[in-house]
């Protein structure tokens, strides 16, 4: 049953399966069980995706969510200071990690075969447990080319390789962290050098800021990547300790979500209730790779999904836009008065 999560085509498999996802949930996993009995919800009435209880993420603090049906050794915790209490997400399947990780890939990119891949990600290599270096791991364990690698503050030898694979016309997939990708910038304009521009070289930010700069919009982000980098291809992914799945911008601050990964935007006065597209709201998330943990999430972070005229409207200048047809959505900060999230995005 899990693994026909990745083969879901249409809007009818999509609800049937939340609806069978939520059942197996609430019968095997202790605490979102008695989370739906709190709210004094009868599971049995549960027949629509919109009546499905999300479970806020702050539950991942204090509780271990795990099918009772399994055993888990392996856990990923959030980003944070030694003083906070962290997010553990325990996964009791690591081939569900991979096969969402690479079918994610596969459908917004392309075959991780085909890309060196190099990460910037200094606050996360730092720290142990973080599903953001898994993930990385992952594809560059696909990718098998010998240039893949990691960088901490080591920016010269960076630089030296960026340019190298350029003049190779080799295919480059940088994963950075917002504010380690702005520091490499600073540090290439301070000793004037200059990345040579490639179409074969793609940023991927995950996000990231943690006071470390100066606010500043995503728009205003992605243009000082276009411009440092050389390239048009400054990408975003979206995804978070409590996920298995990852959601991807290929332009324009849109993201796209894979057909096992949903985003419902709630009212954030009415947690039970959900607004119209093109309203901002909180963002809940569905994530049917998640079937050993909870599938149904309430994030803290803001968003809105976006109308069918505002992607035409994008598509005239994104040819990629043009061929997606549903569940694009923004991201567009933080809830007032939450957590800060190692992962969260900057305002748009």
């Amino acid at each position: 049953m899990t693994k026909s999560v990745f083969n879901i085509q249409t809007e009818e498999e999509f609800q049937q399966k939340c609806l069978e996802t939520f059942q197996y949930q609430y019968h095997n996993i202790e605490v979102y069980r008695k989370f739906v009995d709190f709210l004094n919800i009868n599971p049995d009435e549960i027949n629509e995706v919109e009546k499905i209880p999300f479970l806020p993420i702050e539950m991942f603090k204090n509780h271990k969510l795990l099918d009772k049906n399994k055993k888990a050794n392996l856990f990923f915790q959030s980003s944070g200071t030694t003083q906070m209490n962290l997010s553990k997400h325990w996964i009791a399947d690591e081939k569900l990690y991979q096969e969402s990780i690479e079918k994610s890939f596969e459908q917004f990119i392309g075959k991780p075969e085909d890309y060196i891949f190099l990460g910037l990600l200094p606050s996360y290599l730092e720290k142990q447990n973080s599903s953001l270096i898994y993930m990385v791991d992952f594809l560059m364990k696909k990718s098998g080319k010998p240039e893949n690698g990691y960088f901490l503050y080591n920016h010269q030898d960076l630089f030296e390789l960026l340019n190298k694979l350029s003049t190779e016309n080799k295919k480059v997939i940088l994963f950075g962290v917002s504010f380690a990708l702005l520091d490499f910038l600073d540090f290439a304009e301070t000793n004037h050098q200059i990345i040579k521009s490639s179409d074969q070289l793609i940023i991927i930010e995950t996000g990231g800021m943690k006071g470390r700069k100066q606010e500043m919009t995503k728009d205003e982000l992605l243009a000082i990547f276009h411009k440092g980098f050389g390239t048009e291809k400054i990408y975003s992914e979206y995804s978070m300790t409590e996920l298995l799945s990852q959601a991807y911008s290929l332009g324009q601050n849109i993201y796209e979500s894979p057909n096992w990964m949903r985003i419902l935007i709630r009212n954030t006065e009415d947690p039970f209730s959900y607004v119209e597209p093109g309203r901002n709201g909180a963002i809940n998330i569905i994530d049917l790779a998640n079937r050993h943990s909870c599938s149904f999430i309430a994030t803290q972070d803001l968003g809105r999904i976006l109308l069918n005229s505002e992607i035409l409207r994008f598509a005239q200048n994104d040819k990629h836009l043009a061929e997606i047809s549903k569940n694009q959505f923004q991201v567009l900060g933080r809830i007032d008065h939450s957590d800060i999230r190692g992962c969260s995005l900057l305002v748009s």
